[in-house]
C-alpha cells in the first residue's frame, strides 16, 4: 500500500494545468510537503483511496478550491479544516464521517458539498439533505455551514460564559484570600496588644512590689534607729561609737533580710 505520492517531481507530472488527480493510487497518507510544493495545483482528486485521517498540516494546503476525498475511510477532518478558506467544492461522499469540526463554519467560500453515504449524526444529515443534483448539492452547502455557524456561536457563548464563571470565581478567591489575610493581621493586632497589655501588668505588678519592699525595708529601717535610740538613753553608757556600730548592724541585717 503506497504511504505518499512520491517525490515533488512525480506529482508534477500528474499535474494537468490547474488538476491534480491522485484518486486510485492506493494512498494511505497524504503527501503534504509534496502537494504544498505545487500551490497552482488549486484543483485536487484524492478519491477511492485508502486515508484514514488527514494530517493537521493538510490545513495549510490554503490554495485548494476544489477538493475530492470521496470514497475514502476519514473517520473526522482535521479540527482546523476550516483553515482552507478558498475552498468552494468538497466532495465527502462514502467515508466514516459522524460529525464535521467546528472550523468548518469558517469555509465562507464553500458553494458545493457533498456528505452522502456517511454515518451522520442525525441533526446533520437532516441539516445536509441529499445531493442527488447540482442544486441539492449547493444547498447541502449553505445550509451546513449555517448549521456550523449556530454550533460556532454557542460553543463561543458557552467558552464565553465558562471563562465569566472562572472570572468570577477567581475574583471571590481574591475576595476570600483578602478576608483572610485581614482576620490574620487583626489576630496578630489583638495577640501584640494582649502580650503588651500581659507584660505591663507584669511591669506594673513588679513595680508595685519593688515599692512595697521598698516601704517595708524603710519602716524597718526606722523602727531599727527608734530602738537604738531608746536603748542609748536607757543604757547611758554607750559611747558614740558603740551606738554607730549599733546602728549600722541593724542596717546591715535589714539589708540581708
Amino acid at each position: 500500500m503506497a504511504r505518499g505520492g512520491g517525490k515533488a517531481g512525480s506529482l508534477k507530472d500528474k499535474l494537468d494545468g490547474n488538476e491534480l488527480d491522485l484518486s486510485l493510487c492506493d494512498l494511505s497518507e497524504v503527501p503534504v510537503r509534496e502537494l504544498a510544493a505545487l500551490p497552482k495545483a488549486t484543483v485536487l482528486d484524492l478519491s477511492c483511496n485508502n486515508l484514514l485521517s488527514l494530517p493537521s498540516d493538510f490545513c495549510s494546503l490554503t490554495h485548494l478550491v476544489k477538493l475530492d476525498l470521496s470514497k475514502n475511510r476519514l473517520q473526522q477532518l482535521p479540527v482546523d479544516f476550516g483553515r482552507l478558506v478558498n475552498l468552494q467544492h468538497l466532495d465527502l461522499l462514502n467515508n466514516r464521517l459522524v460529525t464535521l469540526p467546528v472550523s468548518f463554519a469558517q469555509l465562507k467560500n464553500l458553494k458545493w458539498l457533498d456528505l452522502k453515504d456517511n454515518p451522520l449524526d442525525p441533526v446533520l444529515a437532516k441539516v445536509a439533505g441529499d445531493c442527488l443534483d447540482e442544486k441539492q448539492c449547493k444547498q447541502a452547502a449553505v445550509r451546513v455551514l449555517q448549521h456550523m455557524k449556530v454550533i460556532q456561536s454557542e460553543q463561543d457563548r458557552e467558552r464565553q460564559r465558562k471563562l465569566q464563571a472562572e472570572r468570577e470565581m477567581e475574583k471571590k478567591r481574591e475576595a476570600e484570600q483578602r478576608a483572610r489575610e485581614a482576620q490574620e493581621r487583626e489576630l496578630r493586632k489583638r495577640e501584640k496588644a494582649e502580650e503588651k497589655e500581659r507584660r505591663r501588668r507584669e511591669y506594673d505588678a513588679q513595680r508595685a512590689a519593688k515599692q512595697e519592699m521598698e516601704k517595708k525595708t524603710k519602716k524597718e529601717t526606722v523602727q531599727t534607729r527608734t530602738q537604738v535610740l531608746g536603748e542609748t538613753r536607757n543604757g547611758g553608757s554607750n559611747t558614740a561609737t558603740e551606738l554607730t556600730e549599733a546602728f549600722e548592724a541593724g542596717s546591715c541585717r535589714q539589708v540581708k533580710q
